[in-house]
């Protein structure tokens, strides 16, 4: 009898070891904007980075989203740890949780790039024609990034007031699925926000062409996308927070050291039949930068807040960052 109890108690011993091992679940959009979360899984970062910290075993899971939104909801659900998205798509949800226990920050930035407004209508040439834009797809109305640029765009040709100008034009829908309606030339899809590798895709057509670039709306380089989390994922395990952190950093110099494999990482995860080579040109063409540095950040966040898409202000960008980030450069 005692042998059965301690044989049952051994083995509910190991039941609740193993329940406790620590997950990170990461959600991520479709472009090749968070490159750094491929090479998370693939080369197994964070399990490393937890192991030196002394956290022996993690389970890490991903899932894919379309937009910030869908990513936003998981986050405030506890569906998911760690989610990759635009600084905008973030503010909005630091705005809403800030002094909760679901307040959300960000982690690190992930990349400085531009994307640009394309269309196939040779009658739209500039930010005064986005009137003539019948469908403006972006990953996410009024939050992403793409939805802000139309936004600025309209702020800065026609008043801070008329920045909603073009709202009514824009849907949600992937940049894969907007690129191939803008390519095919038929239904309301004229003009789209194309993101990294899908505008170099466009641009091999001769009939689309580029209307207006985000650096230019946003007023210079600028974060195209960071990884956040909550308070209360960061809080609740420091060592594996930190191990994040410091497998983020580690990506970022990865991307940078061998952008093919890094490109090879995203065509395996996103089922893309663009080609290697392909892909890693795009995420070395001009403007783009893998850094986790945020900047031109706060930018953007003075823009939501004069607008009223969010209702709180940061005074600087260390507001809706988490500490270990500090010591970077941000802006």
């Amino acid at each position: 009898m005692k042998r059965l109890l301690l044989l049952a108690a051994l083995a509910f011993a190991g039941s609740q070891a193993r329940a406790e091992v620590p997950e990170v679940r990461i959600a991520r959009q479709f472009s090749m904007g968070y490159l750094q979360f491929n090479v998370l899984e693939h080369e197994h970062l964070i399990q490393k980075h937890a192991a030196a910290l002394g956290i022996p075993e993690v389970k890490v899971s991903s899932f894919r989203f379309n937009g910030p939104a869908a990513m936003n909801d998981a986050l405030l659900s506890d569906s998911v740890d760690i989610v990759g998205g635009s600084p905008h798509g973030m503010f909005t949800l630091w705005a809403k949780t800030r002094g909760t226990k679901q307040e959300v920050r960000a982690i690190t930035a992930l990349v400085t790039l531009p994307f640009m407004i394309t269309s196939n209508d040779p009658e739209i040439r500039t930010i005064a024609d986005l009137g003539r834009c019948k469908k403006i797809p972006v990953p996410s109305v009024r939050v992403s990034s793409p939805a802000v640029a139309v936004q600025m765009a309209a702020a800065k040709q026609f008043g801070i007031k008329e920045y909603a100008r073009f709202d009514t034009a824009t849907v949600t829908m992937s940049p894969a699925d907007a690129t191939v309606a803008l390519l095919s030339g038929v239904g309301e899809v004229n003009c789209t926000l194309a993101l990294p590798p899908f505008l170099q895709q466009q641009l091999e057509h001769p009939n689309i062409h580029i209307v207006a670039n985000s650096f230019d709306l946003m007023g210079g380089p600028n974060t195209y996308t960071v990884a956040y989390t909550s308070v209360k994922f960061h809080d609740r395990d420091p060592k594996l927070a930190q191990a994040v952190y410091e497998a983020l950093l580690e990506a970022t110099d990865r991307v940078n050291q061998d952008i093919k494999a890094a490109a090879k990482y995203w065509i395996e995860d996103s089922d893309s039949k663009l080609s290697v080579d392909f892909v890693a040109a795009a995420g070395t063409d001009k403007g783009v930068r893998w850094t986790a540095v945020p900047e031109r950040t706060m930018q953007g966040a003075d823009f939501m807040f004069e607008v009223g898409t969010i209702k709180v202000k940061p005074a600087s960008w260390k507001d809706y960052f988490f500490p270990e980030a500090y010591g970077l450069p941000g802006s």
